[in-house]
């Protein structure tokens, strides 16, 4: 099992649940400077702790994800780390006017970073297609152009000339091209019938979370039946999932440590997604009436809503001392068959001194068993 870090680099000092847009006048920068610089300094701890990546993504004009721009963050992190991958997860295609950019900027981190990248891309949630002001109704079309145009400009030793139904090039030919051959990694995550099928068409790897665990079992054995029909097998390497993992001294400890930290995220930075507009776009913009066909629950949880116990007896957290934290690992990865957790050992509000005490237990006490 692989073992990456997962971070939102969220805001941690709301006093009330989040809506979307969220006002920005409850933004003080000077309180935003400290946040990067501890989530950074704690990052950086992972290169010597034996993590196999550390992952960031994007989201915009929301506290629940620090980070417009994910490539800036990876950046900063190649100049603190030498050894641990870096995962970009993901770049959000449909947003970005220009995906020969992408291509050009994740070429150059892998460069940097000394071929260190692994590059996820996302079609997106509500909240980008709406910070945006971007349709998502052809979004899946220009995703898969996207996807296809930067692989192709990232492998090509000669200049091409690309005439898709979203974008228009000629002569394309980045530089740097990346340092990994043919490219770096690559990953995609998605929840809905329409996502898995993509993925498992394109024989790419899959990550998938923000649902219980049963309900993911649902997902990736989906993905796997739809990947045999085309001819080959993801393993264990190719599929991913996501969890809220923390671990201290004695069950009661990680307990009284990490709920108020788990409930800030889902009942106040995801208290968002309950937002009108939200809603209405996930049902009639991003998804179709086929999107959870697959799943014997055909709508997705109620995330603002759950609680620590429902977190633990579902599988969204796994929160416990080294023993219990090993074994729901080594359960989950079982009955799901992934090779890679990105876990949230930060999470919500929690401070400094925390993520790294959950960051160095857990390399110290739950990674050799899990490895």
């Amino acid at each position: 099992m692989k073992v990456y870090v997962f971070d939102l680099m969220p805001w941690p000092h709301l006093r009330r649940p989040t809506v979307f847009p969220m006002p920005n006048r409850e933004y003080d920068p000077e309180l935003g400077r400290l946040v990067y610089k501890e989530h950074f300094d704690a990052l950086a701890l992972c290169d010597s702790l034996g993590y196999d990546a550390i992952c960031f993504n994007e989201h915009h004009f929301s506290p629940y994800g620090g980070m417009p721009s994910p490539n800036i963050i990876v950046a900063a992190l190649t100049q603190r780390t030498e050894r641990v991958k870096l995962g970009i997860m993901g770049n959000c295609l449909p947003i970005r006017g220009h995906p020969i950019r992408v291509a050009e900027e994740v070429a150059l981190l892998d460069v940097i970073s000394g071929g260190r990248i692994i590059s996820g891309f996302l079609r997106g949630i509500p909240q980008e297609f709406m910070a945006y002001n971007v349709d998502p109704k052809d979004s899946r079309e220009s995703f898969d152009e996207a996807w296809d145009l930067i692989v192709k400009a990232w492998t090509a030793d000669e200049p091409f000339d690309w005439d898709g139904k979203y974008f228009h090039y000629r002569g394309v030919s980045i530089w740097p091209k990346p340092l990994q051959k043919p490219h770096p990694p690559l990953i995609f995550a998605g929840n809905t019938m329409e996502s898995v099928e993509w993925a498992a068409k394109k024989k790419v790897s899959l990550g998938s979370s923000m649902f219980p665990t049963e309900s993911l079992k649902e997902t990736f054995d989906h993905y796997r039946k739809i990947c045999a029909e085309h001819g080959w097998s993801p393993g264990p390497a190719g599929i991913c999932t996501q969890r809220h993992i923390y671990v201290a001294e004695t069950r009661a400890k990680a307990r009284e440590e990490a709920e108020p930290h788990l409930n800030y995220f889902w009942q106040i930075l995801l208290a968002q997604l309950n937002s009108p507009a939200i809603l209405k776009m996930r049902s009639e913009g991003l998804n179709t009436p086929r999107s959870y066909d697959y799943k014997s629950a055909k709508e997705r949880p109620k995330l603002w809503e759950l609680t620590f116990d429902q977190c633990q007896a579902e599988g969204y957290s796994i929160i416990g001392d080294p023993e219990y934290v090993a074994r729901e690992l080594r359960a989950q990865q079982k009955l799901l068959g992934f090779g890679t957790i990105m876990g949230f050992f930060h999470f919500g509000s929690m401070p400094h001194h925390l993520m790294v005490k959950n960051l160095k237990l857990f390399a110290q006490e739950v990674l050799p068993h899990v490895r």
